[in-house]
């Protein structure tokens, strides 16, 4: 080290409580507009425990720290940036997103034929099939309609359950178990959170155990008969794969196609456009991608060691907090990046994530929104809000922004 480097955010604003909910999933959370406007690329904050971490305000460094394995996504870790009491709850298993090295790697091959371009494409035919047949139900029940309760919530939750062979019958129970641990987390005490991750690693036990007795046609039926059944996964290592997946899938995509559908509504002009161009929708979802953002909090690390850059210092042992919809809002890599152009070439952004822990699903989540999306506003081309974008709820309480409830007219 030498004279000149300094401890991170040295010079900086003095610590701000940590996170900041969004009023809104197409706005910037109220504070993240100034922290942009320092200028620097670390800011100190404040979490709910007195803990404190660094928040990265800037493209670049995000894409340079994420690509960095002197970061770790070890939760367990004591100085890991929780953002609410649920998160230092034990939890019965290890997830492959709280893996690093060779633990990590290893996991992530078992699951990348699963997840190619080339895999995820051959399901559009399946996937077109479950768009139609939720627009036709929420079709044939008449207009107005909650578009999250009766099409957002439902479409990525049977994908995921056809590639799983998780038994969709059973939905009700894992999908309110999964809102209970993502957008309910905030408010969870400890053990509420962990006796409801618990039910769904129980569930999903059950499940394993019968794909390995009887291996069905599933991703969960695969990975049973070829690698717990010759030992190189083991029985729980399965079962948290599973829980990540169908948790995962559900949530961030389902938010992310309510949230893309109101921001269109409130840029009709954008949508205009896509409408007249079909061609554009596979550009345009990477701009609302990065312009909603709707996993704002997930991207969260640990310093296992010093990282300099830059003459900077993140010391061993701090936090590390990449808020995508802040670094995604960069207006050093995107030209005036609060105005939604779906003509924008934005596929470097960070919604994914980056590095060795991007999203493993990301294929799959891209062309169900694509998919569903499209179809939306094919079939609905008058599609409208029925409420004043002011009623509408919002819950940020897990990381990912979430519309409670979306009704719309046509």
């Amino acid at each position: 080290m030498t004279d000149s480097t300094t401890t991170a955010g040295t010079g900086s604003p003095a610590a701000t409580s940590f996170p900041i909910p969004r009023k809104c999933p197409h706005q910037l959370p109220d504070g993240y507009a100034d922290m942009r406007a320092t200028g620097l690329p670390l800011l100190p904050v404040t979490l709910f425990d007195g803990g404190q971490a660094w928040v990265v305000t800037q493209h670049p460094l995000a894409r340079r720290l994420l690509s960095d394995p002197r970061l770790s996504s070890a939760r367990t870790h004591p100085g890991f940036p929780a953002i609410s009491p649920a998160e230092r709850a034990a939890r019965p298993f290890r997830s492959l997103t709280e893996m690093d090295g060779p633990d990590h790697d290893v996991h992530r091959r078992m699951l990348i034929p699963a997840f190619t371009v080339r895999r995820i494409q051959e399901m559009r035919p399946q996937i077109q099939e479950t768009v139609d047949g939720r627009l036709d139900a929420m079709i044939a029940k008449g207009s107005p309609a909650d578009l999250v309760g009766q099409f957002a919530v439902h479409v990525p939750s049977m994908v995921i359950c056809s590639l799983l062979d998780v038994p969709y019958k059973d939905h009700e129970f894992f999908q309110a178990l999964t809102q209970r641990v993502t957008q309910d987390r905030g408010i969870l005490t400890a053990d509420e959170f962990k006796q409801s991750i618990g039910q769904i690693y129980g569930y999903l036990d059950q499940l394993v155990t019968e794909q390995e007795r009887e291996p069905g046609p599933g991703l969960l039926g695969l990975l049973a008969a070829e690698r717990v059944a010759h030992g190189t996964l083991e029985h729980g290592e399965l079962v948290a794969m599973g829980l990540v997946l169908l948790v995962a899938a559900q949530e961030t995509t389902s938010s992310t196609l309510s949230s893309a559908t109101l921001t269109l509504l409130e840029n009709p002009e954008q949508l205009a456009r896509l409408q007249a161009d079909p061609q554009m929708w596979t550009g345009a979802l990477e701009e609302l991608l990065r312009f909603t953002s709707v996993a704002d909090l997930g991207t969260r690390r640990v310093a296992a060691e010093d990282i300099e850059m830059d003459g900077v210092v993140i010391r061993a042992g701090e936090g590390v907090i990449i808020p995508n919809s802040l670094v995604n809002r960069d207006p050093a890599v995107f030209v005036d990046p609060d105005t939604l152009d779906v003509g924008r070439t934005a596929r470097n952004h960070l919604a994914f994530g980056h590095g060795v822990h991007n999203c493993i699903g990301q294929n799959l989540s891209r062309l169900v929104l694509e998919v569903a999306l499209r179809t939306l506003f094919e079939r609905l081309p008058g599609l409208r809000l029925a409420v004043p974008v002011e009623e509408l709820e919002m819950s940020a309480a897990g990381g990912v922004q979430t519309l409670t409830s979306l009704p719309v007219r046509w």
